[in-house]
């Protein structure tokens, strides 16, 4: 079965699509998800090639939702009709939860995952830590270890993490395959320090928000700045990433060079931005969260051309004229008090 979706081996006998579908925007807070429609998206994702799937123990209603689709399609899976999947969560314990977390804790939300899955084992179990000031992420990193020894985890990477934190990890000896990390023409705080950390101990970057939220396509170009409230929770975080890089006006300025990109290669500045992130060193996979399928079109285009130096160039430019994203990964959300955990929901994990 071909597909014009690449692949990538996270490790030598695991290989996931360059290309993940996202999971953000079928939980809360999106709009009103119908059951089927989503399950046939699914099915026209992986038919197309895109068969890595992201989700979260605190996407409400995400877990459950791709077991009943890896129910409905068990016996396909894997055969000529359709390729094998990949199923990649996340643990997020709560933040009021920190403090008190046992190795019976943290399983209990591994098999709940498990559980609403339809799963014997998790093929990646992305962990995300709310509070360093709360210094037990390591000993939690140990407890999913020792569940990937239990056969309850095939592999475990981490998401949002920094450099320091994530070193506290590997030095534990948990190994980590991968980080997951907000990453755009926006926001290019995984270069450098983080790059040079993930080269060193064979990580790579699964990154989401490259079009942040919608908003780095042609549908925002050359248009007013939107009002608040805006219609979704990912387009309100993203809005405040716009403010932090130069404000509305130097956005409609990135766009405007995009879009001569997308000219050059006759794309879309979707396809564009996209594939600036995925060119970067160690990004192994952009995460596409579009709630339906009508963007596989346009998803297709990704690996139709390739970025050269004169548009690397122009971009890089672009980019030097913004504010940009200064710190850790991560850094300005973990801000207590400030506008980006402002938006945050901490205790999603309770039953």
């Amino acid at each position: 079965m071909s597909s014009p979706i690449p692949r990538f081996y996270l490790t030598s006998d695991y290989d996931i699509s360059r290309v993940i579908k996202g999971g953000w925007q079928l939980a809360g807070g999106h709009g009103q998800v119908h059951l089927q429609d989503a399950l046939e998206d699914m099915l026209q994702y992986v038919k197309a090639g895109i068969t890595t799937f992201d989700c979260a123990d605190i996407y409400t209603g995400v877990e459950e939702l791709i077991g009943a689709f890896l129910r409905r399609h068990k016996h396909a899976f894997g055969t000529d009709e359709l390729p094998s999947v990949q199923i990649h969560t996340k643990y997020v314990p709560d933040l009021s939860a920190l403090s008190r977390l046992s190795r019976q804790d943290v399983e209990k939300v591994i098999d709940r995952s498990l559980t609403r899955l339809g799963l014997d084992r998790l093929d990646l179990v992305q962990f995300h830590w709310w509070d360093y000031d709360t210094p037990r992420y390591v000993e939690a990193a140990l407890h999913l270890k020792a569940l990937q020894g239990a056969g309850k985890i095939r592999h475990i990477g981490v998401t949002n993490f920094d450099v320091m934190h994530l070193k506290d990890i590997t030095d534990a000896g948990v190994t980590i395959v991968s980080n997951q990390v907000q990453y755009s023409v926006l926001d290019q705080r995984p270069e450098g320090e983080m790059t040079d950390f993930c080269h060193e101990h064979d990580i790579v970057l699964l990154c989401y928000g490259t079009l942040a939220g919608g908003f780095v396509t042609d549908s925002y170009r050359r248009t007013p700045e939107p009002r608040t409230p805006h219609e979704n929770r990912s387009l309100t975080k993203y809005a405040l990433i716009i403010d932090d890089t130069g404000g509305w006006s130097t956005f409609q300025e990135t766009l405007d060079i995009l879009r001569e990109v997308a000219d050059k290669h006759k794309v879309d500045i979707a396809d564009v931005a996209t594939r600036y992130v995925m060119q970067k060193p160690r990004v192994a996979a952009a995460i596409v969260g579009s709630r339906n399928a009508r963007y596989l079109v346009n998803t297709s285009k990704l690996f139709t051309f390739e970025l050269d130096s004169d548009d690397l160039s122009a971009i890089r430019r672009q980019v030097s004229q913004t504010n940009g994203l200064l710190g850790e990964v991560y850094g300005i959300e973990r801000i207590k008090e400030g506008k980006h955990a402002g938006i945050m929901k901490y205790d999603l994990n309770k039953d």
